[in-house]
């Protein structure tokens, strides 16, 4: 007899799973709650609060969040890795302002940057920068018409656990 477990139980993992390269680890650090200091949103200068919680999810073949500004963003990441590319497949949807992205991310360098495409053309870039154990620096960058130009969309200050 198969024990039934709830939908959270299911979708919860203890940890990264051993397929997936410990090298190529980018987001298992995220695991964690964390508290964002939102600066620039929908390319606007602002001073919001919000917060976001990570886990590993689906066997650990993925890391999930959850980033909440009230009244502006409600929204989840979907991070899976994909051996056939090397790289991790990004979903992110925002049902409050019908927002969604799709992007490959990976480290360069220093930084985890994500890269995609809207489904109008507009290139997106998503980078984490400044990263510490306890805290990331958060960009959200569009290319302007003239194909030269990262226009700032979204900036976030992160900094761990919850006050």
């Amino acid at each position: 007899m198969t024990q039934t477990m709830d939908f959270h139980g299911v979708l919860a993992a203890n940890g990264r799973s051993p397929e997936i390269p410990e090298s190529e680890d980018a987001y298992g650090w995220l695991v964690g709650s964390w508290e964002l200091d939102c600066l620039h949103y929908r390319g606007v200068p602002v001073s919001l609060k919000g917060e976001a919680h990570f886990g590993w999810t689906l066997e650990g073949r993925a890391v999930q969040d959850v980033w909440t500004m009230p009244g502006h963003m409600y929204g989840t990441t979907l991070r899976v890795w994909d051996s056939s590319i090397q790289a991790w497949r990004i979903s992110w949807k925002n049902p409050v302002r019908n927002h969604f992205e799709e992007q490959i991310g990976r480290r360069v360098g220093a930084e985890i940057v994500q890269v995609g495409m809207r489904s109008n053309g507009t290139p997106t870039r998503w980078r984490y920068t400044e990263i510490t154990p306890d805290s990331f620096h958060w960009l959200g960058e569009a290319l302007d018409a003239d194909g030269k130009t990262w226009r700032l969309e979204g900036e976030f200050r992160a900094k761990r656990g919850l006050a």
